[in-house]
Formats: C-alpha cells, sequence, structure tokens
C-alpha cells in the first residue's frame, strides 16, 4: 500500500475513533437515562440506551489501536444511523443557519465509518490479518 494512502487511513481511523471516543465519554459522565427515556417514547427499550457504549466508547478505542477496524467501523456507523433516525430524523432535509446540512456531523461520523468499513484500518493497524481489519 503507499504510504500517503496507509497514512490517510491511519489519520482518519484516529480522528474518527478519538472524536467518536469524546461523545462516549460524554454519555459515561452523564449516564444513558434520559436517552433510554427518549427511546421508550419511541417504542424502542430503554436498556437498549446502554448500546451507545459499544458504538461511543468500544468501536472507537478499537478503531484507534486498529483492532478489527472493519468491525469497528460497522458498529460506529450502525450507531450513527441510529442516532439519525431516533434523534436527528426530522432534520435530514433541513440546513442550519449558517447554511451547513443540519445533520452534518452525524453524517460525517457515518461516512467516514463507512469509508473503514470498505477499506480496512490500513497497515498502521495493530491487526492486519483478518478480512475484518
Amino acid at each position: 500500500m503507499r504510504r500517503n494512502l496507509a497514512a490517510g487511513l491511519l489519520l482518519l481511523r484516529l480522528s474518527t475513533g478519538f472524536l467518536m471516543l469524546l461523545h462516549g465519554i460524554a454519555k459515561v459522565k452523564k449516564g444513558v437515562v434520559g436517552m433510554g427515556a427518549m427511546l421508550q417514547e419511541k417504542g424502542i427499550p430503554a436498556f437498549a440506551a446502554y448500546g451507545v457504549y459499544i458504538g461511543e466508547i468500544i468501536a472507537p478505542l478499537l478503531l484507534i489501536i486498529g483492532f478489527r477496524s472493519r468491525i469497528a467501523a460497522l458498529l460506529i456507523a450502525f450507531t450513527m444511523i441510529v442516532a439519525v433516525a431516533t434523534v436527528h430524523a426530522l432534520d435530514i432535509g433541513k440546513l442550519s443557519d449558517s447554511g451547513a446540512w443540519a445533520i452534518e456531523l452525524p453524517a460525517l461520523y457515518l461516512f467516514n465509518a463507512l469509508v473503514l468499513t470498505f477499506t480496512g484500518g490500513g497497515p498502521f493497524a495493530v491487526s492486519r490479518r483478518s478480512r475484518w481489519d
């Protein structure tokens, strides 16, 4: 793999994982009780809110170290799809006051994660021998 491509995948992996991890840390500090109540209002069991720890703590950590990068990225992508469907569904067709897409941040996480799902973590990853890396 070309050096620039490998460095690009590393940067994408680290930035996506680190920034998503910050969201997860905020969830750890605040808890997911409020999120569970919101899910319950939508007909989803409240315990499903604990899944956010997988998508925003475990998966980002795996992505950062490059262990099973494709699986980690897929978990982050799924987390973002759920977030858009449950919290931001009414914003999909909207623009913010500054002209940005209203779901720009979740979309960036989603598309970055999808890129890593298709490419894998690159050669600067802890594990590189499985098709899930």
